[in-house]
């Protein structure tokens, strides 16, 4: 089974940041070094552990992988301000990361799962010198009406008036009545809890806003990828919950991108079904690096 707790060969670092330290899992490419790092960006209240799955695949193909908390999540120091948590603000701090990885000599492949890929938008727009995006299981806007938005509604009022413990033992209750929730090892459910507490209230709270209020900027990516010569995929699952395939779809069509949607997935292809995702993955980004 898949999971974030997941073996590998990482090594947990901190990569300077505009906030503070970064946290994140990073390994080197082994065999032939293609000269290209993948950025992967995890989802609201996710980790860098939410890659672990595809660490050591993507870094046996011949990348180099450094999977992040976002400023404010788990390990990574954040910002103080709400506001510096949406989309634009972290995608601007994240495009001096891109930078730095960039003036290492290696082409950038950014990644962003859900929440992670309006950040990696933002990162874009703000100039972060990438060879390739890939939006996976995230929207051109806002978060549609629909189970995750009202626990987002429900969860940022809890937050408010009680706090990080709180709100976190509201999730387990909600979590708890999933059936499958039964299945989930204790240890991982330890990282569900331990990762969500640590994370910053600020950040938790303005990711959230950011969820319930990212415009539609797909034209404006869209030029922005034709004047830079950036190439972009959209892949998601198509049982899809967050945003739906055929929105993802239509996202992909406006970019002029390519779009892969994975069969019988969710939202998180990382966890469910990282072979079919590493599939479509990796020959995507090695057409890329061609010449």
């Amino acid at each position: 089974m898949h999971s974030q707790l997941s073996p590998h060969h990482a090594h947990r670092v901190d990569l300077p940041g505009r906030h503070g330290p970064i946290a994140a899992l990073r390994a080197g490419a082994r065999g032939r070094d293609l000269g290209a790092t993948a950025l992967l960006l995890p989802g609201y209240t996710g980790s860098k552990e939410d890659f672990a799955p595809l660490l050591d695949p993507v870094a046996d193909a011949g990348f180099e992988v450094v999977a992040i908390d976002l400023p404010g999540q788990y390990e990574s120091a954040g910002p103080v301000s709400e506001l510096d948590h949406r989309p634009g603000p972290l995608g601007a701090a994240l495009a001096e990361l891109v930078g730095k990885l960039a003036a290492e000599g290696r082409r950038v492949l950014l990644l962003g799962h859900s929440y992670g890929g309006l950040v990696a938008r933002g990162a874009v727009l703000a100039g972060a010198p990438v060879s390739g995006l890939t939006l996976m299981s995230a929207g051109p806007s806002e978060l549609p009406p629909g189970a995750r938005r009202t626990a987002l509604d429900q969860g940022e009022v809890v937050l408010r008036r009680h706090g990080v413990e709180a709100a976190q033992q509201v999730n387990e209750t909600r979590q708890s009545l999933n059936p499958r929730w039964a299945q989930v090892p204790d240890a991982l459910r330890e990282l569900y809890r331990e990762r969500f507490v640590r994370s910053s209230p600020a950040g938790l709270l303005g990711m959230g806003d950011g969820l319930r209020g990212e415009p539609d900027l797909v034209a404006r990516l869209g030029r922005t990828l034709r004047t830079e010569g950036v190439p972009c995929l959209v892949v998601c699952g198509e049982l899809d919950d967050a945003w739906s395939a055929a929105t993802q779809r239509d996202m992909a069509e406006r970019l002029d991108a390519d779009f892969a949607v994975l069969a019988g997935v969710a939202h998180s292809p990382n966890t469910e079904a990282p072979e079919a995702l590493l599939g479509t993955l990796l020959p995507t980004w090695r057409a890329w690096l061609r010449p």
